[in-house]
């Protein structure tokens, strides 16, 4: 199985949340092997402090096993060398067993930690799009040597820093 990296997003929200529009984007991005989610686990507390929890994964069974077990695999390599391997492609492949990495804890523990009258999602997207990316800077005898993701609120929080050459820093107000 070809795995893209694997990104994990926590979002968080004030409010109560309807995720049809965001369902549908995702789709749309799934749809196009954009991205795939691997696990998505959605926790809202009421402002009762009830909690409601939603989970989704992209994977079918056997995709989840295998997905598993080359993820174990990595992380078995990384611990103990080559003769990690085997075992941590079998822990794996059992971790992601019934498609959901995140566990009934994991909801638990989320929902201790956000405001009755909010939600949270954390999520294990996969980036079926940098896959050719990743192989073609191979193939030409390159590695990554950093990744990370600039929000808008680092260049927001740049400008502030450096300015813009040629223009005025904003009033603060």
């Amino acid at each position: 199985m070809i795995v893209g990296p694997v990104e994990i997003v926590v979002l968080g929200f004030d409010g109560p949340v309807e995720f049809d529009e965001i369902t549908e984007e995702l789709q749309r991005l799934r749809d196009g092997d954009v991205v795939r989610l691997v696990d998505v686990l959605a926790v809202q507390k009421t402002k009762d402090g009830v909690i409601e929890t939603i989970q989704r994964s992209d994977l079918e069974e056997d995709e989840a096993v295998a997905f598993g077990a080359a993820i174990g695999a990595l992380i078995g390599l990384g611990a103990a060398g080559e003769s990690g391997m085997e075992a941590g492609a079998v822990w794996g492949a059992r971790e992601l067993a019934d498609r959901h990495l995140f566990r009934e804890e994991d909801s638990w523990a989320i929902a201790e930690r956000i405001p009755d009258g909010s939600a949270a999602v954390v999520a294990l997207v996969e980036h079926r799009w940098r896959i050719p990316v990743r192989d073609a800077v191979r193939r030409a005898g390159g590695r990554p040597l950093a990744a990370g993701w600039l929000r808008e609120e680092d260049l927001v929080a740049l400008g502030r820093l450096v300015g813009v050459p040629g223009l005025e820093p904003a009033e603060e107000g």
